[in-house]
């Protein structure tokens, strides 16, 4: 399988109905995604976008990468290291390590181009 060294980017500008269908979607009504003013009082000082929906975003960039049965021999080892917001404009990217076999370097970034998350995607041996 020839691998690619630039992985097809995908996108999405974080709204509060994206936020709030996302969290019917998961079931997580979490005040901290969805209640101002209860996130006013918390360190991040207003609602933040679930993580796990800036990580679906990195799956949907895989996703328009790598053919579908590529995806299930796949590792992702990923760190959040700063919260989305409402307005953020985000894309999910990535590029290979090395020699491009079988590992990439990847990432969720703001439109200020702060990145959200960061990690490694490897392809496993079947």
């Amino acid at each position: 399988m020839q691998f690619p060294t630039t992985l097809h980017t995908a996108n999405i500008t974080v709204t509060q109905a994206t936020i709030a269908a996302y969290a019917e979607l998961t079931d997580d009504f979490n005040p901290i995604h969805l209640d101002a003013e209860f996130a006013a009082g918390t360190p991040m000082g207003r609602p933040i976008a679930h993580g796990t929906m800036s990580l679906c975003l990195l799956w949907q960039c895989l996703g328009n990468s790598f053919p579908a049965q590529a995806l299930q021999t796949m590792q992702l080892d990923i760190r959040f290291v700063k919260p989305v917001y409402i307005g953020d404009e985000l894309t999910a990217g990535g590029e290979a390590v090395g020699d491009a076999s079988g590992r990439w370097s990847v990432w969720v970034r703001g439109q200020d181009g702060t990145d959200r998350i960061v990690g490694l995607v490897s392809m496993l041996p079947r």
